[in-house]
C-alpha cells in the first residue's frame, strides 16, 4: 500500500502518464492516457466509468421525456434534498462494503435515531442540539455493539445486522408509542432540508470545493516528487483544478437561479469529501482496503482486524444515524415510517451502483455519492412521468443488477489476466 491507500499497481499508469507528459509534452501523455485506459477496461479495471455512463444515459432520457423539465434548477435542487439522507447512509455502507461485510440494521437504525431525536425534543424538552448529539451517540453505539459481535463472536455480519433490522424496528416501534408520529416543529433541525445557501456563500462554496481539490492534488504531487516518482506537471495539474472549478462553480450558478444550493446538499458532499479523505489519505483507511482485500494477510502484517471490524461499523450506525436526522428534517417529523419501505435497499444499492465491489477491498467512497444520483435519478424522472411505484422498483431492481453483474464480470477478467 501507499501513502495514499493506493496499490502500487494502481500507481504504475499515472506513473507513465506522468513520465510521457515529461518526454513527449501534453500530447504524448493523452496518448499515453488512452492506451492505458483501453487496457484496463480490456482487464477489467473500469472504475467508474460504467456509472458515468448511465448517469448520462438517465439525464438525456429522462430529460427527453418531460420536456427538458428534468433539467430545471427546481427540480435539479428537489434531487438535492431527495438523496440527501439516502446518500449519508449510502457512505457508512460503502465503508462496510470495503471490509467485504454488509450492514442490513441502517435502515431501521436511521427509524430509530429518528425516533430518539423527536421523542427527546418534544416530550423531553431537551435542547436540539443535545438531543442530536445523543441521537447520533445512539446511532454509533448500536453500530459498535454490532461490530462487536461480529468481530469478537464471530457471528456473520449478515446475521448479526439483519437481526438488527428486525430488532431496532421493534424498539422505534415502542419508543414511537401508539401515536406513531411525533412532529419535529424544531426551527434548527428544519432548516437543514429547508433553507439554502445565500447566492454569495454558494459562490464560497464553490470556489471551495475547487480549491480543496487543486490543493490536496498539488500536495499529493509534491509528495511524490520528494519521493523521486514522476508527479503531473503543474500544467496539467491546473488544467484539471480549473475544469472541477468550471463544474462546480457552473452548478452553484444553476442552483443560485432558484433558491440557491440546499443545505443538505452541502452536508451530504461535506461528508463525502471527509470520508474519501478518512479511506484515502490514512493508516486507517489503508487498514480497512487491508482487511477488506485479505483479512487473514492483514492480521500477519500487524494489523488489528477486530479493532477496524469494529470501527468501520461504528461509523456506519453514526452514518445511519445522520441519515435519521436528515429525514427528521425533510419530513418535519419521526414515525414508524422512517427508515423503511425500500429505504435500506436503496441505499446499499447506490453503494454497489456506484461501484463498490461487493466482494471487498475495492471501492471508493464517491461511490456513494454517484449510486445515490443514479436512483435518485430514476426515482426523480419516473415521478415526473407520473409511472406508478411498481415500474419505479422494477427500473431499480434492474440498475442493480445491472451494476452487480458489471462487477462480477470485471472481478472475473482481472482473474483471468492475473493467470
Amino acid at each position: 500500500m501507499t501513502e495514499n491507500g493506493e496499490t502500487p499497481a494502481a500507481l504504475a499508469p499515472s506513473d507513465e502518464i506522468a513520465a510521457a507528459i515529461e518526454k513527449r509534452g501534453l500530447r504524448g501523455g493523452i496518448r499515453t492516457l488512452t492506451t492505458l485506459g483501453l487496457q484496463r477496461v480490456r482487464q477489467g479495471e473500469i472504475g467508474p466509468l460504467p456509472v458515468i455512463v448511465g448517469l448520462l444515459i438517465i439525464a438525456i432520457y429522462f430529460g427527453s421525456q418531460t420536456s427538458w423539465l428534468f433539467f430545471s434548477a427546481r427540480n435539479i435542487s428537489y434531487l438535492v434534498l431527495q438523496i440527501a439522507a439516502t446518500g449519508s447512509v449510502a457512505i457508512g455502507i460503502v465503508l462496510v462494503l470495503l471490509l467485504g461485510e454488509i450492514d442490513l440494521s441502517v435502515g431501521s437504525i436511521a427509524g430509530l435515531t429518528s425516533a430518539t431525536l423527536g421523542i427527546l425534543i418534544v416530550n423531553h424538552n431537551f435542547s436540539w442540539w443535545l438531543a442530536i448529539l445523543i441521537m447520533l451517540a445512539v446511532g454509533a453505539a448500536i453500530g459498535a455493539f454490532q461490530g462487536a459481535w461480529f468481530a469478537l463472536i464471530g457471528v456473520p455480519s449478515f446475521v448479526v445486522t439483519l437481526a438488527g433490522f428486525l430488532a431496532w424496528q421493534g424498539v422505534q416501534l415502542r419508543v414511537l408509542g401508539q401515536n406513531g408520529t411525533v412532529n419535529v416543529f424544531e426551527p434548527h433541525i428544519d432548516k437543514i432540508a429547508a433553507t439554502f445557501l445565500p447566492n454569495i456563500w454558494g459562490w464560497v462554496f464553490g470556489i471551495a470545493v475547487a480549491a480543496a481539490y487543486g490543493l490536496s492534488n498539488l500536495y499529493k504531487q509534491i509528495r511524490r516528487r520528494r519521493a523521486g516518482l514522476p508527479a503531473q506537471p503543474l500544467a496539467v495539474l491546473f488544467v484539471y483544478t480549473f475544469v472541477v472549478a468550471a463544474i462546480s462553480l457552473g452548478v452553484v450558478a444553476y442552483l443560485n437561479s432558484y433558491t440557491g444550493v440546499p443545505t443538505a446538499g452541502v452536508i451530504l458532499l461535506g461528508l463525502v469529501f471527509f470520508f474519501a479523505w478518512l479511506t484515502t489519505r490514512t493508516k486507517f483507511g489503508r487498514y480497512i482496503f487491508a482487511v477488506g482485500g485479505n483479512a487473514e494477510a492483514a492480521r500477519r502484517a500487524g494489523i488489528n482486524v477486530t479493532a477496524i471490524r469494529i470501527w468501520v461499523f461504528t461509523l456506519s450506525g453514526l452514518m445511519a444515524a445522520i441519515g435519521g436526522l436528515m429525514f427528521t428534517s425533510r419530513l418535519t417529523a419521526a414515525s414508524t415510517q422512517t427508515g423503511t419501505g425500500t429505504f435500506l435497499l436503496e441505499a446499499i444499492a447506490a453503494a454497489v451502483i456506484g461501484g463498490t465491489s461487493l466482494f471487498g477491498g475495492r471501492g471508493s467512497v464517491w461511490a456513494a455519492l454517484l449510486g445515490v444520483l443514479v436512483i435518485g435519478g430514476v426515482s426523480n424522472g419516473l415521478d415526473l412521468m407520473a409511472k406508478p411505484p411498481e415500474t419505479k422498483y422494477m427500473v431499480e431492481g434492474a440498475v442493480l443488477l445491472a451494476a452487480v453483474t458489471i462487477d462480477a464480470l470485471s472481478r472475473r477478467r482481472r482473474g483471468n489476466v492475473g493467470r
